[in-house]
């Protein structure tokens, strides 16, 4: 009864041990798919925020070029304006010029020809002006085109770079976690063919002490009954034969007490091997 006592004991501990490991497998488990939607979660947020940095690189980038093509603008105007008035003087001058050898001269014809002279030098002069600044207009344009064209490659050519160095990233997340979901099922796999190899045994030397004790008791209560036989057969033999009965009776009692001593030491034997085959096998487990 002590042995079956402590082979259930035994059992009830193994079915508890069971228990609180698959609990703290799950435990584990859950962590991990916390973890993971954490990195998840932590991987877009720096990829948002990297998106927004870059679109407000380029809102302020746009804005300076946008400011600096109105300076620009601004200080051609400005330079214009400085020309034309420049322009402006000169012909006043002139003109007060003309005036006054007008006013000198009497020559009206040579008077005609200079002005109509100066008026197509004026005209000329102020064509070639308008022409240097639209061939200036349109060279700064073009650069601005081509910076703009290269601005957007370059930042078509980042965009590329984050997204492949992103993909490859959740790439290896989602491999290594199909690595480590396998492991976990193998894993899961021994130990319940461990945990059935086990049972097996136990139930196996259970049936066979079992066995054992049962074969003992069948051999005591023959004897037993053997015994009481025996007594009331002496009980109605003569008197005479008493003495002999009783010697044979002695006999019988020594021969069952050396059967009972070798059924003991047969039995200790016994329950010595299995427990030496019992630690055995627990420390290889």
């Amino acid at each position: 009864r002590c042995f079956y006592d402590q082979k259930i004991l035994q059992k009830t501990f193994g079915q508890w041990k069971e228990r609180w490991t698959f609990c703290r497998e799950r435990k584990l488990s859950f962590r991990a798919d916390s973890h993971y939607r954490h990195l998840l979660h932590n991987l877009i947020f720096k990829a948002w925020r990297a998106y927004v940095c870059q679109q407000q690189g380029k809102r302020n980038k746009y804005y300076v070029a946008e400011s600096h093509a109105k300076k620009q603008k601004l200080l051609r105007t400005w330079q214009c304006w400085l020309v034309y008035v420049d322009v402006q003087r000169t012909k006043h001058g002139m003109r007060s010029v003309a005036l006054a050898f007008r006013e000198r001269s009497c020559l009206r014809m040579s008077w005609a020809v200079w002005r109509r002279r100066h008026y197509q030098n004026c005209t000329g002069h102020k064509m070639n002006i308008l022409a240097l600044q639209h061939w200036a207009q349109s060279l700064q344009f073009r650069a601005w085109l081509q910076w703009r064209e290269l601005y957007l490659y370059s930042q078509n050519d980042k965009r590329e770079e984050t997204r492949a160095v992103t993909h490859h990233q959740h790439w290896e997340l989602k491999r290594c976690m199909e690595a480590w979901l396998g492991y976990l099922h193998l894993h899961r796999a021994k130990r319940l063919q461990n945990e059935l190899a086990q049972e097996h045994h136990q139930s196996r030397i259970v049936r066979q002490c079992f066995s054992d004790w049962r074969l003992s008791w069948e051999c005591r209560r023959r004897m037993h009954a053997h015994r009481k036989d025996i007594e009331k057969l002496a009980a109605k033999i003569a008197l005479w034969r008493v003495f002999a009965h009783w010697k044979h009776y002695v006999v019988l009692c020594v021969e069952e007490t050396q059967q009972c001593e070798l059924a003991e030491k047969h039995y200790k034997r016994h329950l010595l091997v299995l427990q030496k085959f019992w630690n055995r096998w627990k420390s290889r487990l």
